[in-house]
């Protein structure tokens, strides 16, 4: 990393979401945007090493170095969706290593990417950043090994991660088979409840909630990816659980099924999206890939942003052998994640995705 900041900056009590225009996943780039930009990327990767590259639109980079060892190389920064820099930092953090854990691999070290106005924030509240993220990535077991920083006009914070795995452990988001079923590990609303924070409307508990949720590290998937009855592992960020769904089964040509009813839900996100605390971010999803989504007739538009809400560090989307899938539920659950559900299946047929009420 480049040279520590050292200039002392005049304190000034502000909000750092206000800094940004953006924050968390909902900072990403639309699907539709993204394809485009993408357009003229090799489909065919030429390395054959290269196990897992840009084809599906996968978690993470993997290199097979030998027989028994591959390489997981990915990275992920954004703006922040919370105030306190400490948190940010933590969030941050998590949602980088997750994409490790999705592919299979277990984390082994972590570089930082930091760019901050340096006319806007104190130095403290950086270290504060920093910090969140250290402490994360220490309970992960990893260091942060440098990184680089710069002066940017919007806060900035995320990892480059490198992990580990067996080649027979990768998972990818494209491998989900025709009678699987579908498992969710965390619950969805952090856009929503990001929402309500601009507005000043989230209560305390439910800032506790989503930073619970937030700060999870979702190291079940290293754990499931040596179950040969686990077939697709993703973890659902910024372009919703439908739109991460639909990647799943466009990489593996088939069609998934999401049951509306058994989706876990933060406590406050259904009634926060009838009250309108929705990102823009859910809106530019829809438009984007819902033309290969199938909804209820009468499902409100309200429950379609939760469908579409952008999750920041959210939970892993797994695609597992169907009778065993609900011992599965338990063992994730008896790991540390909770709101772990079943909440739909893969069916043979087109790729795309059709919710049930």
């Amino acid at each position: 990393m480049a040279a520590p900041f050292t200039a002392e900056l005049a304190p000034a009590p502000f909000r750092l979401t206000s800094l940004a225009h953006g924050g968390g996943c909902g900072c990403k780039l639309s699907p539709s945007v993204l394809q485009q930009l993408l357009a003229d990327e090799v489909k065919i990767n030429p390395f054959r090493q290269l196990l897992v590259g840009t084809e599906t639109g996968d978690d993470a980079a993997v290199w097979q170095i030998d027989d028994e060892t591959c390489v997981i190389a990915t990275t992920d920064f954004f703006m922040p969706m919370v105030d306190d820099p400490y948190d940010f930092g933590r969030i941050a953090a998590t949602n980088a290593i997750s994409d490790v854990y999705a592919m299979g691999g277990r984390p082994i070290m972590a570089l930082a990417i930091l760019g901050m106005p340096l006319d806007k924030i104190p130095t403290p509240m950086v270290r504060e950043i920093l910090k969140g993220g250290r402490d994360v990535c220490g309970a992960a077991g990893i260091p942060v090994a440098g990184g680089h920083s710069i002066d940017s006009p919007e806060p900035i914070y995320g990892l480059a991660v490198i992990g580990t795995c067996r080649p027979e452990d990768v998972r990818r988001n494209s491998n989900a088979k025709p009678g699987d079923a579908l498992i969710l590990t965390k619950a969805i609303g952090v856009g929503i409840y990001s929402a309500a924070i601009k507005k000043e409307r989230l209560a305390p508990s439910g800032y506790a909630e989503m930073i619970q949720s937030t700060t999870l590290l979702n190291r079940i998937g290293a754990e499931l990816a040596q179950d040969p009855n686990v077939h697709a592992i993703t973890d659902v960020t910024g372009f919703g659980l439908l739109g991460h769904a639909l990647e799943m089964a466009r990489g593996s040509s088939c069609a998934l099924v999401i049951r509306a009813g058994d989706i876990p839900l933060f406590s406050e996100a259904a009634s926060l999206a009838r009250d309108g605390y929705v990102t823009g971010a859910s809106r530019r999803n829809w438009a984007s890939y819902g033309e290969a989504v199938m909804l209820p007739e009468d499902m409100p538009e309200w429950c379609r942003h939760l469908l579409t809400d952008p999750q920041t560090s959210g939970g892993l989307l797994i695609a597992c052998q169907g009778d065993g899938a609900a011992a599965l539920v338990e063992k994730i659950i008896t790991a540390g994640n909770p709101s772990a559900r079943l909440v739909g299946h893969v069916e043979q047929g087109p790729s795309s995705v059709s919710v049930q009420a």
